[in-house]
């Protein structure tokens, strides 16, 4: 990688985000302007494409989660080959190596081999959470999403044995509590859905797992981690789709060429791959708190905005009342983790 005095403006970020327990997590100057930008693009990306993929499911009623999932696979390996081979950004997590390597395949056969299991992994959650998004409503989807830390610690405990303290256990518990509450007043429920959703959950702490103990040793990047799973997954879903006949489907959808549907899987494919690079960038630029604060802050306007667009939750006291124990639960959980608890 270049040093940073070579390094100009124009090159993205190619270092990972600082590691648990870094000081850098906790000491450090002020918000730069662009750490800024970097924060709020991650809040507009989350919750946007959250709103992009609920319009294309449930608004224009479209059949296919696996063809949009297919299309963002291929809209993210499109800007990544293009960036990469702009000599904008680099696959590889070495710091020896730089951007100037100009080899066709960008990863080696090796390492994609090495990623397999992380790209699998990738591709089951990527279809379920695409899939639960159409059967439940925005403010519920986010809610139960956060429950997701619970699967986590399962599968880190079956993994590793990894145990976590009273504080956390107790954030988390708080933060079933509310999607119990919250959920028991869902008057709008769909027990399809909600099933779907706790599926979403659990692939996600799988993936998540799997990052933990493949992603890191791979020598590779988020760049190449990105480009491994869209070379991998992409044909994989393409061959599923047209064996599912949902390609035949799409071709036959009755808003296909429709300019507003259009535009809306346009953005969902754009929005899916800056919201992995802004993630990336956000907590590069700031910090793993900076992106936990946002990861909250964005919930709320995900949740009033799926409201005010969507519909599908009528007012009830105790839902409110669920949803803000997922929050404070949520945010106790991001404390005692940073902090070391």
């Amino acid at each position: 990688m270049a040093s940073t005095s070579s390094m100009n403006n124009s090159v993205l970020p190619l270092t990972d985000p600082p590691r648990a327990g870094d000081e850098r997590l906790f000491k450090g100057s002020g918000m730069t302007k662009r750490g800024a930008y970097a924060a709020i693009s991650y809040m507009s990306c989350a919750v946007l494409l959250v709103m992009f993929n609920k319009a294309a499911l449930s608004t224009y009623s479209f059949p296919c989660a696996d063809v949009i999932t297919l299309f963002q696979m291929i809209c993210s390996c499109a800007f990544l080959y293009a960036l990469r081979r702009w000599k904008l950004i680099s696959f590889s997590g070495a710091e020896s190596l730089t951007i100037t390597d100009n080899s066709i395949t960008f990863v080696p056969l090796k390492t994609l081999r090495r990623t397999l299991p992380l790209s699998l992994t990738y591709l089951l959650y990527m279809l379920v959470v695409m899939e639960s998004v159409r059967g439940v409503n925005v403010p519920m989807y986010t809610t139960l999403r956060r429950t997701t830390v619970v699967f986590t610690m399962i599968v880190e405990y079956i993994l590793s044995g990894q145990k976590y303290t009273a504080p956390v256990v107790g954030s988390v518990a708080l933060i079933v509590v509310g999607a119990f509450i919250a959920g028991a007043r869902d008057l709008s429920f769909d027990s399809y859905g909600y099933a779907i959703l706790f599926l979403a959950n659990i692939s996600t702490a799988v993936y998540l797992a799997t990052i933990a103990r493949i992603g890191k040793s791979s020598g590779l990047n988020s760049f190449g981690l990105m480009w491994c799973n869209g070379i991998i997954c992409g044909p994989i879903v393409l061959f599923w789709a047209y064996f599912r006949g949902d390609l035949d489907m799409t071709l036959n959808f009755p808003y296909l060429f429709s300019p507003g549907f259009l535009v809306v899987l346009l953005l969902s494919c754009i929005l899916a791959f800056f919201l992995n690079y802004s993630i990336f960038l956000n907590t590069t630029l700031n910090s793993a708190l900076t992106q936990t604060i946002c990861g909250n802050l964005k919930d709320i306007f995900t949740i009033g905005l799926g409201w005010m667009l969507f519909g599908g939750l009528p007012f009830d006291f105790l839902n409110v009342v669920g949803q803000l124990l997922g929050f404070i639960g949520s945010g106790l959980y991001a404390y005692y983790k940073l902090i070391g608890k």
